[in-house]
């Protein structure tokens, strides 16, 4: 490839890659987010453009600079005295200090856009804060002398005071005031009255320089009577916080007496329903006691009916028995005897005399004796009077002939084996 061709395509390549990049570059400039970029034309014509973005500049044709369209916050120290008047109506002001952060930042319209360029964007940083200082200060110390102490501390601001550590004040909140915004609109009336006059006061200088008022912070407001104030208040919270914790502690006590109570009661009444179940145990087990010792007795009394019934039982058939073996001696020993009569008569019978007197003989060894003690036993008498042949002396010879022959035959009935029955 010839030189000259490798030179065309180099250029090409640089116009392309280097040199268009840096003209384009030269018209379109960048502005950043919170800066706004101006730019004049050679007829005067200026175009403003707000960042982020990119501004049309044409060099040796235009001019540009760029300001800043961020918030600016300026810390204030307001002293001053406020605008208090005695009840005999001689002023009384009070001195007060106010710390406060108030809020400015570049107008939206291009005519404020170019005059902050111009009058106050134009000064060094330095100044810039110096200039917004000394405007809101005397702004703030205008707005301080035309409130009273309780304005100050209206329920916004004194609202705003607690949270940035000032004290809890008792507060007069002010009547709204009678001002507009720069458009006519009235300003609204929850706005604090510090910051609706410092806005009012310094709204025409702001102006002036291309800014614009955005808000107000009151950080603290202090003074004397504050001081006293947040003394008395601490001093009545504290009061207070005594007496509601003296409050508490006595219905902590109350309440503790009166559980203590409740207990004793329950203790009391537990003790009471104790002692009832014992009572009702104790007279229950009694009533046990007495029925097992009745059932004891009637089981007693009824193994005694029992033993009397088998005891009765025993001597029925004991003497049932006895009678009836008594009944079959009686019959044995009356056969025995009947028998051994019936054996004498018929020995009797048979021997006829001969054989009972020499029965007797025989016998009268032992019979004589028998035959005196019958005889000394008997009482005989003999009563006669019936003319009967023998009289008396028969019948006396009769009864001892019967004495005699009953002795022999009980003799004889001895010797023959048989007993006698027993007397009664």
């Amino acid at each position: 490839m010839p030189i000259n061709e490798m030179v065309v395509i180099g250029g090409v390549l640089f116009a392309v890659f280097i040199l268009i990049p840096a003209v384009v570059a030269s018209f379109l400039r960048n502005v950043d987010a919170g800066t706004i970029r101006i730019v004049s034309w050679l007829h005067g014509n200026t175009v403003m453009y707000r960042g982020p973005g990119k501004s049309k500049e044409i060099p040796l044709l235009t001019t540009g600079t760029t300001i800043s369209s961020k918030v600016i916050n300026v810390d204030l120290d307001i002293t001053d005295q406020t605008a208090d008047i005695a009840e005999n109506g001689q002023p009384q002001p009070i001195k007060v200090r106010v710390l406060a952060s108030a809020i400015v930042s570049v107008g939206d319209s291009d005519t404020l856009i170019k005059t902050a360029a111009n009058r106050f964007f134009s000064k060094s940083p330095d100044d810039q804060l110096n200039t917004l200082t000394d405007l809101l200060s005397s702004s703030g110390r205008r707005a301080v002398n035309l409130l009273t102490h309780d304005q100050l501390f209206s329920a916004k601001t004194a609202t705003r005071a607690l949270g940035s550590g000032a004290a809890a004040l008792p507060v007069v909140v002010a009547p709204p005031l009678p001002v507009t915004n720069e458009d006519g609109t009235p300003i609204e009336d929850d706005d604090d009255p510090l910051a609706v006059i410092i806005r009012k006061a310094c709204s025409r200088e702001l102006t002036d320089l291309g800014l614009i008022f955005n808000s107000l912070n009151i950080k603290v407001v202090q003074s004397e009577v504050a001081d006293a104030r947040r003394r008395m208040s601490a001093a009545e919270a504290q009061a207070n916080a005594d007496i509601v914790s003296a409050q508490q502690s006595r219905r902590a006590k109350e309440a503790q007496i009166e559980a203590e109570r409740t207990i004793s009661d329950r203790t009391r009444e537990l003790e009471q329903t104790k002692a009832q179940n014992a009572a009702i145990i104790a007279g229950a087990e009694a009533k046990r006691q007495e029925a097992l010792g009745v059932q004891r007795v009637a089981e007693l009394e009824a193994t005694q009916i029992a033993q009397a019934r088998a005891d009765a039982e025993r001597v029925k058939i004991e003497a049932t028995a006895g009678a009836e073996a008594e009944a079959i001696r009686i019959r044995t020993v009356a056969s025995a005897n009947a028998e051994s009569i019936q054996k004498v008569n018929d020995a009797i019978k048979a021997g006829g005399d001969a054989y009972f007197r020499y029965r007797q003989i025989e016998m009268l060894p032992m019979i004589v004796p028998q035959i005196a003690a019958a005889l000394a036993e008997a009482k005989l008498i003999t009563i006669s009077g019936n003319g009967e042949e023998g009289g008396a002396a028969g019948n006396a010879a009769n009864n001892v002939a019967s004495v005699i022959q009953t002795v022999i035959a009980a003799q004889l009935v001895q010797q023959s084996g048989i007993v006698p029955p027993k007397k009664a």
